[in-house]
């Protein structure tokens, strides 16, 4: 089983790509973020004609999360996190598919900071601290996966010194990315690849794809039933130098 997290970075104006990875590789799962769209305009027939059923949560021009499944249709268990009902931002969706719980994340960028942005990005790692923590206590076989927003270590980053200021590398972001591991969640590309150096984002500016300066916030986390399954981890880094490609690259874990 081949699960994708995959920030399409506006999901109409990447569909070609999209549908041209699910041609491709023929994932079993996708959970995709940064659908830019809203419920209305999300292209449910082109996922459909690609052989998927989808559940989404859509904000029309920014946020937007959504879990495809090949063959399947996805039962919603949850949209949006709890603890701040004035929160619209559409960044998380759970779904159920074949007896595992999937979640598709986007979590706020948090910059400028500091500043307001990166207190509602604090915020938000703790609601999501406390919906895993349910899972977990719940026992049921989960992958939390998605764009997570976080440089988790030194060498997830291209530069250290580039990325010193930016939120995405702040102690306290960081620290709430090790809280999550610590309830028990395995970071599955990590356990691959723990000597780093593995990019899933390389911004448009500056010729960063061209010098190959990326870094590492796309994280699939395992629950333990799951990390007991894990085959393998990576990037499918090639899809991001095609023609209109996001600036991310789809991030996949394969599972017994």
């Amino acid at each position: 089983m081949k699960i994708v997290s995959y920030n399409v970075n506006g999901i109409k104006a990447r569909l070609p790509r999209l549908l041209e990875y699910l041609a491709e590789q023929q994932p079993d799962i996708v959970c995709l973020q940064e659908l830019k769209s809203s419920d209305e305009t999300f292209p449910i027939q082109d996922v459909r004609d690609a052989g998927y059923g989808a559940c989404w949560h859509g904000q029309k021009g920014f946020n937007g999360v959504a879990v495809l499944a090949r063959g399947a249709d996805p039962v919603e268990r949850q949209r949006g996190l709890e603890g701040e009902p004035e929160d619209e931002h559409s960044r998380y969706l759970e779904c159920e598919v074949d007896g595992l719980t999937v979640a598709s994340i986007y979590l706020p960028n948090g910059n400028p900071q500091p500043g307001p942005k990166f207190d509602y990005k604090l915020r938000w790692i703790e609601r999501l601290s406390q919906r895993a923590r349910a899972l977990l206590a719940a026992e049921v076989p989960a992958v939390l996966a998605g764009d997570y927003n976080v440089i988790p270590n030194d060498d997830d980053t291209f530069s250290v010194r580039a990325m010193a200021d930016d939120a995405l590398m702040q102690p306290e972001s960081r620290a709430g990315y090790r809280a999550l591991l610590a309830q028990g969640w395995t970071d599955s590309l990590r356990v691959r690849h723990p000597g780093g150096g593995i990019w899933t984002f390389w911004d448009y500016q500056a010729g960063a794809w061209q010098r190959d300066a990326g870094f590492r916030i796309d994280h699939l986390l395992l629950s333990p039933a799951v990390a007991d399954r894990l085959i393998d981890a990576g990037v499918d880094k090639e899809y991001r130098g095609r023609e209109k490609a996001s600036d991310h690259a789809p991030t996949w874990v394969r599972l017994r």
